[in-house]
């Protein structure tokens, strides 16, 4: 499958809190940003993002010198999503804006997104 560079983008913000956070953790060479989708919340699908290593079947995106990694199936709910890194009133941490949402929970934790995208995950 051949995934264009764009798939899931960084800000600059949110690459520049990434490098801070892996070079912290010292093994930088080896880590990267995961952005996952999982079953769960009040609107059916959460996002889970980590710092990981890439597996063999992950699509693989550099931005500004930081790693993103997405399983395949992750791929088709987050495809085409920025992630950004706010500090606010509510506090700070990384929010993705994902176009392909549809509905959201009032907490923010948790997504829906169109019809025919969940089904076909579900095969």
């Amino acid at each position: 499958m051949d995934t264009p560079e764009t798939a899931v983008q960084l800000t600059d913000k949110a690459a520049g809190k990434i490098k801070e956070l892996i070079g912290s953790n010292g093994n930088a060479e080896e880590q990267a940003l995961r952005v996952a989708v999982r079953g769960g919340g009040c609107s059916g699908f959460q996002y889970a993002l980590a710092l990981d290593q890439p597996k063999a079947e992950d699509h693989v995106f550099e931005h500004q010198g930081v790693s993103v990694i997405v399983d395949k199936v992750s791929m088709q709910f987050v495809f085409g999503s920025e992630v950004d890194f706010v500090d606010g009133l509510q506090g700070a941490g990384f929010v993705v804006n994902n176009p392909n949402v549809v509905a959201a929970c009032g907490c923010g934790s948790s997504f829906q997104v169109r019809e025919d995208a969940a089904e076909s995950a579900a095969v």
